[in-house]
């Protein structure tokens, strides 16, 4: 194990969960929570049947239950200028500013000229707070299923993978980096390109601070959701098991993957995939964060043996 994600881990186990006074009081644990009470976002549906073989000593037959489809908000992920500052008041401390990764903000300088200059993002991703308040919501609606987050545990922090998130190593050389029109937020044919997702790190080239910030938020999303990536991270991933479909990959413009929920600088109640229509707020500090809602399929355990399952469409 690296030296860097051995510091992450023990970070994850010995940070307290205190409020940074350095933190911008943009958003807080109560308010994230409460955002996760979303019917929009949640899109809970019946999608098919599974079948299960129940057997006693005596006997056995197929039994049936509902599959069901759903989403989870398995993380949040800030995207912020100025390093030490996570618009998450309560987790600010997660990040802090080090030997390592103390540079932050951006350079605006109010002129045309700075349309050329790359922005810097630091980009966060913490476990949703809202499992319980969110269960109790969603199970409303029927059978409900576990997502992948634990609550609080931080899966990327950008200031402790530095030399990818600040260096771009090595996937600044990567295809999807140097080849125009892989792997973008947007595109140049629709006239509304938000970015490149490679390489993984926290410059764009993007006037726009919120559509630079929601890039960062996708990339930093794009690592956590797979698995072996040259990053300091741990993945945001769940083993599939019987009458249990886990979400996958993120992918950008798909929902059918992962939608964004909005939390600061301004609070939504409905998901969507970058690139969301606007108009959008700038914030005044360059700090955003999202919730990262993501799909999952199950059903409820009715025998010893899953046969299978069936799909309406």
């Amino acid at each position: 194990m690296s030296r860097p994600l051995q510091r992450l881990r023990r970070l994850m186990l010995a940070i307290p969960l205190t409020t940074s006074l350095q933190a911008t009081a943009a958003v807080t644990t109560a308010t994230i929570v409460s955002s996760s009470l979303s019917p929009d976002c949640l899109e809970y549906k019946v999608v098919g049947i599974c079948y299960w073989l129940f057997c006693t000593p005596y006997s056995c037959q197929v039994k049936t239950s509902v599959k069901v489809r759903h989403f989870v908000p398995d993380a949040v992920v800030s995207s912020y200028a100025n390093t030490g500052e996570n618009p998450w008041t309560e987790m600010a401390s997660f990040s802090p500013i080090s030997s390592v990764a103390a540079g932050g903000g951006d350079p605006g300088t109010n002129h045309a000229p700075e349309n050329s200059i790359a922005k810097f993002k630091n980009a966060d991703v913490i476990g949703h707070p809202g499992g319980y308040a969110f269960s109790q919501f969603a199970s409303g609606s029927g059978y409900t299923c576990k997502g992948a987050g634990t609550a609080y545990m931080p899966y990327l922090l950008s200031n402790y993978d530095y030399l990818a998130w600040r260096y771009g190593i090595p996937e600044m050389v990567y295809p999807e980096a140097i080849i125009p029109g892989k792997r973008e937020v947007g595109s140049t044919l629709s006239g509304d390109l938000w970015g490149n997702v490679y390489p993984r790190s926290g410059f764009l080239h993007q006037p726009d601070d919120y559509k630079a910030a929601a890039v960062m938020a996708q990339r930093a999303g794009d690592v956590v959701t797979r698995s072996g990536q040259i990053h300091v991270y741990q993945s945001l991933l769940a083993q599939a098991q019987d009458g249990y479909w886990p979400a996958g990959e993120l992918l950008e413009g798909d929902p059918s993957t992962g939608k964004w929920q909005e939390l600061t600088p301004t609070l939504s109640q409905s998901c969507a995939a970058f690139p969301n229509p606007g108009p959008h707020v700038q914030d005044t500090v360059g700090a955003y964060a999202w919730a990262l809602w993501r799909p999952y399929s199950c059903c409820k355990r009715e025998g010893q043996v899953f046969l299978g399952s069936v799909d309406f469409q």
